[in-house]
């Protein structure tokens, strides 16, 4: 659970009725809809600070009283925003060293959201001051339920004075000129830094040689990001220390399904009350199947909740379409639902929108709403979002419970992936790290089996199984992490390029770091990259299966062969090994593999380990999913069905079916298209 303490499901999203003031008629009937939608929560004043502070001190909250006035009256909550995310144009005009600068050294003009540099000392003093007046106004309203801090943070800024706070940043963390040369191998073309005035960062206009530079500076953009947000609720602290705060974070853009690639969320995440996320997958595409999107978008919800092993909100999603992929497509019947109840099922205590009412103009006019332009309850829209609300009162009590713990973790490490994408090796379409952790994700969440997805820094020892893919990226201190998780008992895959690089960016001499030889028990000699036409495979099992990309050659030493190369020079030669330490066991794949290996592998792993996740439900229809949300005295089985047609199940015991309040009996029981049953049963 939470840090919140509900005792409900919360369930509404962005309102935005400064938009509507010249028409309170709008207002009136929007809260009326909210009503008939089981709407319980709204997000306010995301973008408002135009209409919060028109001109330079001079600040307007009426409008905003009578919104909290009116959630109130129906005893619902507010989720106050901070207005950073979009300043005003007087701010921007009078201070223009507010507004960002690229990466060619250009400042920008006034305009779009998210314009602003967050090192500017004065974009920071005007934040604090009208955050001061919102908490001192707004900090002891009893619908006050958390601060949403700015809106989906991102970007850089390249300014002079970012230049220097980066600068300064590099000292802090080198101490000299000689340690930040030899971190970036700065003899190689006669490229050393004499002063610190010289480091700039990364420009298409400028030098690209040192991806330790590369790396440094995303590393700072982190920082910077974080800096400017801890400056910015040090008011809210300071005013309103027992009301919690989050900032919304994002997925990444389809077709990948990826995690936000510009910012370290797992840092961020330490500086925040309550992770919360903006949830957009792609629905009714038309080039992957509903179930194949319902795994990637599970493992985007168990990132969320793995970032402080707590649940977590969904604090944007879209009821019908949005405006921004690149074909804006709307959902089918029953899949507004299918994808509400899957959030909930991993762990989120919320489904809130963008938006609550739509805009009339400007950029997301068309982007999907509770209530649309028709400003009807009969829009398809509308009963699909009345559905839901009607389901999260149903399930009420399950905001008493948290997901159920998984004995599975798979490694995923944000400077790992920026490393492996700058590599200048392998190659550059085929590296798919992410991709990666969502195929060895994929088989967990097929079998209904709970996975963590944790950094570097997480503690292994909860995990019965670690995953730890591609991790090119490698401190020393890791590995010897590693090597006491699988001494004292734990079970380790590891795959293809792995340990090729230290935390500087600087390739390992002598072979892998000793305490990876020791724990893997091989020792690495190189990698096969393929052309994408290009195959090996190897066997297993006594059964041959196709391999792709990258095909790691190494030599055994204290592991034992599972399975062996068949074709080219390398035929063979060990492919997958086991290697016995201590109490646990080191796996290492040395070849992309497809799913056939994958699930052959991981059957007989899971078995061995007793990871099967025994339950009163057996699932008859392969596009069904289940996830388990329990507390101390009742277990809930969220059945998912991701496919259009119908599916069916199995029950070995009786259920109470907790949208229908009645008891389900043993035997077969069917789930329609799209289709979400919930059952419990006391522990």
């Amino acid at each position: 659970m939470t840090n919140l303490k509900l005792n409900e499901l919360l369930h509404g999203g962005d309102y935005n009725p400064d938009q509507w003031l010249d028409h309170p008629e709008v207002i009136d009937k929007d809260f009326k809809l909210f009503e008939e939608a089981d709407i319980n929560t709204v997000t306010l004043a995301v973008f408002a600070w135009s209409k919060l502070e028109p001109t330079e001190g001079k600040y307007h909250f009426e409008w905003l009283d009578n919104i909290f006035d009116r959630v109130e009256a129906h005893n619902g909550h507010v989720i106050l925003s901070t207005p950073s995310g979009a300043r005003p144009r007087w701010l921007a005009e009078k201070y223009p060293e507010v507004l960002r600068v690229n990466s060619k050294g250009e400042r920008a003009l006034f305009g779009e959201r998210h314009n602003h540099c967050y090192t500017s000392s004065i974009y920071r003093e005007k934040v604090q001051q009208i955050n001061r007046k919102l908490a001192e106004r707004y900090g002891n309203r009893k619908g006050l339920l958390m601060w949403h801090i700015s809106n989906e943070f991102g970007g850089e800024c390249h300014c002079d004075l970012c230049q220097e706070a980066f600068r300064e940043w590099l000292k802090n963390k080198y101490q000299t000129l000689d340690n930040l040369n030899h971190a970036y191998w700065s003899g190689f073309w006669s490229h050393n830094y004499t002063d610190w005035m010289q480091v700039h960062s990364p420009s298409p206009l400028g030098d690209q040689t040192f991806i330790g530079l590369n790396l440094d500076w995303k590393r700072f953009v982190t920082e910077r990001t974080i800096s400017f947000f801890d400056a910015e609720i040090e008011p809210l602290r300071e005013l309103t220390p027992d009301v919690p705060v989050t900032t919304n974070f994002m997925g990444g853009n389809p077709p990948e399904s990826h995690i936000f690639y510009d910012l370290d969320y797992q840092e961020f995440a330490k500086h925040v009350d309550v992770v919360s996320w903006d949830s957009y997958p792609n629905w009714a595409n038309d080039y992957q199947s509903t179930k194949d999107l319902g795994m990637k978008t599970g493992l985007m919800n168990d990132v969320m909740r793995s970032l402080k092993h707590q649940n977590y909100l969904i604090m944007e999603s879209t009821p019908t379409q949005v405006n921004w992929h690149p074909y804006n497509r709307s959902k089918r019947p029953g899949m507004h639902e299918m994808g509400s109840l899957q959030q909930i099922a991993h762990g989120a205590d919320s489904v809130l929108y963008f938006q609550l009412h739509q805009a009339r103009g400007a950029s997301e006019m068309y982007h999907g709403a509770v209530i649309t332009h028709n400003m009807s309850n009969q829009t398809r829209g509308f009963q699909d979002v009345k559905q839901v609300g009607r389901d999260l009162v149903q399930l009420k009590n399950v905001s008493q419970t948290s997901r159920q713990s998984a004995k599975v973790a798979i490694v995923f490490d944000y400077d790992n992936m920026w490393a492996l994408d700058d590599a200048r090796n392998y190659a550059n379409k085929t590296k798919k790290y992410w991709r990666t952790i969502q195929e060895q994700y994929r088989y967990f969440w097929e079998h209904d089996i709970p996975v963590e997805i944790i950094s570097v820094e997480d503690d292994l020892t909860p995990y019965k199984l670690v995953i730890d893919p591609m991790h090119f990226m490698m401190s020393t201190k890791f590995a010897e992490k590693l090597q006491q998780y699988v001494t004292g008992g734990g079970h380790l895959v590891g795959t293809y390029i792995t340990g090729m690089v230290d935390k500087n960016f600087l390739a390992y001499l002598g072979g892998w770091p000793k305490a990876l030889h020791e724990t893997y028990g091989i020792e690495f000699s190189e990698t096969d990259t393929l052309y994408p036409s290009q195959h090996n495979h190897i066997k297993y099992q006594n059964q041959s299966f196709e391999v792709s990309d990258y095909c790691d050659l190494f030599t055994v030493e204290t592991a034992k062969t599972l399975a062996i190369y068949q074709d080219d020079f390398y035929a063979n030669y060990p492919a997958i090994t086991v290697n016995d330490l201590g109490d646990g066991q080191a796996y290492y794949l040395g070849a992309r593999t497809g799913n056939d290996l994958l699930s052959n592998f991981y059957d007989r792993l899971v078995k061995q380990l007793d990871l099967v996740n025994t339950m009163p439900i057996s699932k008859q229809s392969s596009t069904i999913n289940i996830q388990i949300r329990e507390n101390d005295t009742t277990r809930y089985y969220f059945v998912i069905n991701y496919s259009h047609e119908g599916g069916k199940m199995l029950l070995t015991k009786k259920l109470k079916n907790e949208f229908s309040g009645e008891v389900a009996n043993i035997g077969k029981q069917e789930i329609r298209g799209y289709g979400v049953n919930v059952y419990s049963e006391p522990k």
